[in-house]
Formats: structure tokens, sequence, C-alpha cells
């Protein structure tokens, strides 16, 4: 018998002074049962980061042709591809030549290191690119976050952010790796 998903559900309040964009979102997270908490954290924190009206949860580790996230428009035309973790090369140019803009937010301490070292040069052709890297400590502070039902906070300036849940607080300040060239 498979085993279910967990739900999760998150009130996420975001004031991204970066963007000027502040909206509350109430979230309801599916938990894939090979999920940490770490990584279910880290697609709450990526929503946080790049949160829109359009941006949405995919189907993600129950299926291999979706990223974590994805803003589709109106019109039905993928705007941003989102990605964790440490995905090989192929499946980062199938988000960059499907979507206008493509973002890996890469986790998994020194294995990052080792991912970067090997597929980084193969993504420096990729202009609507940007890989973003959080520590081990971060990863870890952000799963320390998690609960069956969360409210949480999340304020960004000047590319630091803060995450708040009731009392617990944590910083992170994802390093870039790559960034994506201007148009």
């Amino acid at each position: 018998m498979a085993l279910k998903s967990t739900v999760f559900k998150a009130e996420l309040q975001v004031s991204d002074l970066d963007r000027g964009h502040f909206a509350e979102y109430p979230l309801t997270v599916a938990r894939h049962p090979s999920e940490t908490d770490d990584r279910m954290m880290a697609r709450i924190l990526a929503f946080a980061m790049f949160a829109g009206p359009d941006l949405a949860f995919s189907k993600g580790l129950s299926s291999d042709d979706d990223c974590a996230l994805q803003e589709v428009d109106p019109s039905g035309v993928l705007r941003t591809w989102i990605e964790l973790g440490q995905p090989d090369e192929s499946r980062i140019r199938k988000g960059c030549n499907k979507a206008d803009r493509a973002i890996v937010l890469a986790y998994g301490a020194r294995a990052v290191d080792v991912w970067w070292q090997q597929t980084g040069p193969l993504l420096s052709r990729f202009s609507n690119l940007t890989v973003l890297r959080l520590s081990a400590e971060e990863t870890q502070a952000l799963g320390r976050l998690a609960e069956r039902t969360m409210k949480l906070s999340c304020t960004i300036q000047e590319g630091t952010i803060w995450l708040a849940s009731g009392e617990q607080s944590i910083q992170l300040s994802p390093e870039t790796l790559l960034s994506a060239r201007a148009a």
C-alpha cells in the first residue's frame, strides 16, 4: 500500500521590502512521504522569496516532470520555474527553456559543493537562470520550524530573510552562485 502525503497548513505573511510586495498567503502543503521537513520548509521559503498572485506549488516529488514551484500567468505562460536541491543539468535546461525565469534553491551541506563543481560550469550559458544556496545550518533551522499548522512571518530586506514562527525566528542569507543576466 502506498504511503499518503502529510498535509501541513501555513498562514504566510510576506513583507518583501526589496520588491515592494506585501501579502498574506494561506498555504496547504502536501509533504510527500520521502520528503524531509528541511525540504518542505525550503519549498515554503522559496514561495516566500518569490511570492506573487500566480505562484503555486506543483506536484513536485510525485511527478518527475514538475518543478517544486511555478508561476503561470493568467494566459497560461510559464513565467517562473523554481526547483530545489541539486537537480541535474538536463532538468535545469528544460526549466530554462520552458520558463521566462528559472531558479534553483540549492541545499544539502557539502553535497552542494560537489554538485556545483560538476554542474555549475554547464549552467553559465543560461541567461534566465539564478542559482541560490542555503547553508546546512540555514536548512536545518528551517526544518526545525516545521509544524502541522504554522503561522509564519517572512521579512525580506537587502537579500536577507527573517522567518518567524511563534517565538522562534531565524535569519537566512542565501548565497548567489549564479545570477540571471538582465535581458
